[in-house]
């Protein structure tokens, strides 16, 4: 069983930066992909961004291709996500999952369903 922890979150201005941690715990961290996913109030959860379990690869949405980076230090058993420029459409519960797929593809990681592991989530507000 892997628990997902995320950290991070707050309440920042439009513009302002912010870096989400999300360390797993139980299983050895470099064994799953990993993936952050995002929900806002009334709508549903979307994919954000994901990295290979070496780090090697990521992944990104078109919405935010440029603005977020995700990352991984294997070393410390953590996945970030840098989020730069926010805007108020970025407000929601930010969460990190775990894939056990670790060669899978750009679509493959892209669909929630896919990931066998998620953290509580962590509430990101922006205001404008």
């Amino acid at each position: 069983q892997v628990q997902l922890v995320e950290s991070g979150g707050g309440l920042v201005q439009a513009g302002d930066s912010l870096r989400l941690s999300c360390a797993p715990s139980g299983r050895t961290f470099s064994m799953y992909a990993m993936g952050w996913f995002r929900q806002a109030p009334g709508k549903e959860r979307e994919f954000l961004a994901a990295i290979s379990w070496s780090g090697g690869t990521t992944y990104y949405a078109d919405s935010v291709k440029g603005r977020f980076t995700i990352s991984r230090d294997n070393a410390k058993n953590t996945v970030y996500l840098q989020m730069n420029s926010l805007t108020p459409e970025d407000t929601a519960v930010y969460y990190c999952a775990a894939a056990k797929v670790i060669y899978g593809s750009s679509t493959y990681y892209r669909n929630r369903r896919n990931y066998d592991y998620w953290g509580q989530g962590t509430q990101v507000t922006v205001s404008s």
